[in-house]
């Protein structure tokens, strides 16, 4: 099969092992800088140009890795190639729900899956009343579209709470509040799950002075077992956002498991290194398995 992946760099970990592994098992492998790519649209088929160059009949499969910064056109150009009938590992819908926490919130919400108590709004002079709607401080406070551990924030009383909030809220920037689940000390745990089968799994516990667990901020890992009930979890949520890989986030309550975020384009790299799984071969037989040309 030809495979394009759309990333913005193949200097990523992530992008290279994914390419590595399609190279091995003798597929050709592109990669497409999806921000160099345009749409045209008014003709019977829409063309799809990376620069000058027509890739719109190019590619049997792409593989997605949309960043942060550019969700919107990413996600446009994978709706492009989905509408072409060329098969994705994650829908464009999908990629713009999960890059939303409250999209993912109120999805996951409405399915009956288990998420820590949360409140958003753009209401500057509540801010009290949302934090005790949480039970009181501490409370974590997160942007709505921050990724890595970043633009996350525990505020440990009611006054600091304010005074973040407030600050967010007069730079008009979309943030959620978050019951602290104090007795997660620290410890998430990331399943990767690769159409409908969980491929991995490992807790990441933060260090001392730092409650977020992402390994790019440092947090140790290890391998995990997973209850029967985090696996329905984990499952169900890729399932309902629409996406064939993903990286899903849960702690670990004393109500149970309860779901954080889901990450479309998951990072390889720690949860390789700490299971010795090859994720990114199971992407490429997920491919394989689903590609429609490659079954003709």
């Amino acid at each position: 099969m030809d495979i394009a992946i759309l990333s913005v760099s193949l200097n990523v970990y992530s992008t290279a092992r994914i390419a590595e592994e399609f190279e091995k098992a003798g597929h050709y492998v592109e990669h497409i800088d999806h921000t160099k790519c345009s749409v045209q649209l008014g003709d019977d088929k829409p063309q799809i140009f990376l620069g000058t160059e027509n890739i719109t009949d190019e590619f049997d499969a792409i593989v997605p890795r949309i960043g942060t910064t550019v969700t919107r056109h990413g996600a446009a150009i994978v709706k492009q190639f989905e509408m072409n009938h060329v098969f994705s590992t994650a829908k464009s819908l999908g990629i713009i729900r999960a890059r939303n926490k409250v999209s993912t919130l109120q999805m996951m919400s409405k399915k009956g899956i288990p998420v820590p108590k949360t409140v958003f709004s753009i209401n500057p002079n509540n801010v009290g009343d949302q934090i005790e709607l949480l039970g009181g401080a501490p409370v974590i406070i997160k942007l709505q579209e921050g990724t890595q551990g970043k633009g996350v924030i525990l505020a440990e009383s009611k006054k600091s709470a304010k005074s973040v909030i407030d600050t967010l809220y007069n730079m008009n920037t979309s943030i959620l509040l978050q019951e602290y689940i104090e007795e997660a000390n620290g410890e998430d745990l990331r399943i990767v799950v690769v159409g409908n089968k969980i491929v991995a799994s490992m807790k990441r516990t933060s260090e001392l002075d730092d409650f977020r667990s992402n390994v790019h901020r440092g947090a140790e890992t290890q391998k995990v077992q997973l209850t029967p009930r985090e696996k329905f979890i984990a499952v169900n949520a890729t399932k309902h956002l629409g996406l064939g890989v993903a990286g899903v986030d849960l702690i670990r309550s004393k109500n149970g498991p309860l779901l954080i975020e889901v990450n479309a384009s998951p990072g390889l790299k720690g949860i390789e290194a700490v299971t010795g799984v090859n994720v990114a071969k199971h992407i490429v037989q997920y491919v394989e398995k689903h590609s429609g040309r490659n079954r003709k």
